[in-house]
């Protein structure tokens, strides 16, 4: 590690973060007696903390972000390049970076045209919330205006996202949220709510139909699902569900969105998670693989048809999308898109996702049959979750202690995976969680599967 601070700046450093800084997702009681985690430098797979520990990151900056790894200096080059050429300006007008990611990326979305800038994956949610309800009022009277989102997904913080939320701990003391959104069951075929059935992904999408049908199909105007579920566990739909979810919002003209703030560029071995499955979605949300966090930016992309509900009338003077993101209108982000795009295709990324994440899966398998703790093994690409129980026959819910403890172990051991963290109830915070960046190697993949066989045999006996 190339460290710019003296251990003596480091401890000033670790000491104003303790009084300073509130951290996210973080109980910050134990920090009155031990010290907060400060990162300090990345490169690569790796990243090294203020004590000079160096760690295997195999969930890309903690929250499957850092795609292209860490320590990239052409991405460093075309950011400071571009704020010295024009750092900002409002998105009501164009730039130039904004212009050329716009038509990059759509090169890689048939079937979808149009880029509205933000700087999360919250807001980027929102935005298309907030055009489903516009397009209620202007083409259907105001009558669909609710947005159905699944039981287990997660689509952001802001008070809209969390009421499409399908995690009730995330959601928990946050209430009362917006109306009009509506959950349908979640696919999980692991944890089957309607016991042994044939072609569970079409019984599961038929749930949706289910919903829809209740709430009547006149009032439904959006259906927002990830294409494969996050830190809900992992979970990867089975053969069939995406096919009828399609039907199912033809059948009643409800508009698809997508979520792919974490599936999003690469992550799945596809540039996007719902390629896998030949959908046709009406809007696709992405975020922290964009840039791979080098830099903040978050795009909602439509059809041309969602588009044009939005200029059919240019004497209506609230016929447009009235809405703005302040920091939509930084040109880093769609500089450093454009960069982390032609590494991840000079590199041959979305190959070696696959390739690495079919390893990733089959070592996961082999700790399957080695610990009877794990109870499922499911992911695509490198974007993989382990779930552990405490009875495979009954597939009780291994004590949310132990999971956590599993993670600390491999954290100690320098290898930083992921545990799930306050989303749902009833004990099922019980999946491992594995998102390493698309430049893992087998030594990489290995090493992340080697620390668990360790932890699960100290934690577990």
């Amino acid at each position: 590690m190339n460290q710019q601070f003296g251990m003596n700046d480091m401890s000033a450093v670790v000491e104003a973060d303790r009084k300073r800084v509130w951290h996210h997702l973080t109980q910050h009681k134990p920090y009155e007696t031990t010290d907060p985690k400060v990162m300090v430098e990345g490169k690569g797979m790796k990243i090294w903390d203020a004590n000079g520990k160096e760690h295997l990151d195999a969930v890309s900056g903690g929250v499957w972000t850092v795609n292209i790894g860490y320590g990239r200096e052409s991405m460093a080059d075309v950011i400071r390049e571009q704020l010295l050429k024009l750092n900002y300006y409002a998105g009501a007008a164009g730039s130039v970076p904004g212009a050329l990611f716009a038509e990059k990326l759509i090169e890689k979305m048939p079937g979808m045209s149009r880029v509205y800038y933000s700087n999360s994956g919250s807001e980027a949610n929102e935005k298309a919330y907030k055009m489903i309800r516009q397009i209620a009022h202007r083409q259907h009277g105001g009558k669909k205006w609710k947005i159905l989102y699944r039981e287990r997904d997660y689509h952001g913080t802001t008070f809209g996202a969390l009421s499409a939320g399908g995690q009730a701990q995330r959601n928990a003391q946050y209430g009362p949220f917006l109306p009009g959104f509506i959950e349908v069951p979640h696919c999980l075929e692991y944890r089957s709510q309607w016991g042994e059935v044939d072609n569970y992904g079409e019984r599961a999408a038929d749930a949706i139909e289910e919903v829809i049908l209740r709430e009547g199909p006149d009032t439904v105007g959006g259906l927002c699902l990830e294409p494969i579920t996050a830190g809900g566990g992992v979970i990867v739909p089975p053969a069939g569900y995406w096919e009828r979810v399609q039907q199912i919002c033809e059948k009643y003209e409800i508009l698809l969105h997508i979520d792919e703030v974490v599936c999003g560029v690469g992550r799945t071995g596809e540039w996007f998670g719902y390629q896998h499955y030949g959908v046709k979605p009406d809007f696709v949300t992405m975020a922290k693989g964009v840039a791979s966090g080098y830099a903040a930016i978050s795009c909602t992309v439509t059809t041309e048809a969602v588009f044009d509900q939005f200029k059919d009338d240019p004497d209506d003077p609230m016929g447009f999308f009235r809405d703005i993101s302040t920091f939509g209108g930084c040109t880093s982000g769609p500089a450093a898109a454009l960069e982390n795009m032609r590494i991840i295709e000079d590199e041959d990324l979305l190959a070696n996702t696959t390739k690495m994440g079919e390893r990733l899966l089959g070592n996961l398998n082999v700790l399957m049959e080695k610990h009877e703790i794990i109870g499922d093994v499911r992911g695509k690409g490198l974007f993989c979750g382990a779930e552990l129980v405490a009875d495979r026959a009954t597939k009780e819910p291994a004590p949310e202690a132990k999971v956590k403890a599993v993670a600390a172990d491999c954290m100690e051991q320098g290898v930083i995976i992921g545990a799930q963290n306050r989303s749902l109830a009833d004990g099922l915070n019980n999946a491992l969680l594995f998102s390493p960046a698309l430049i893992a190697t087998e030594s990489d993949i290995d090493a992340i599967t080697d620390a668990v066989d360790g932890a699960l045999g100290r934690v577990f006996g």
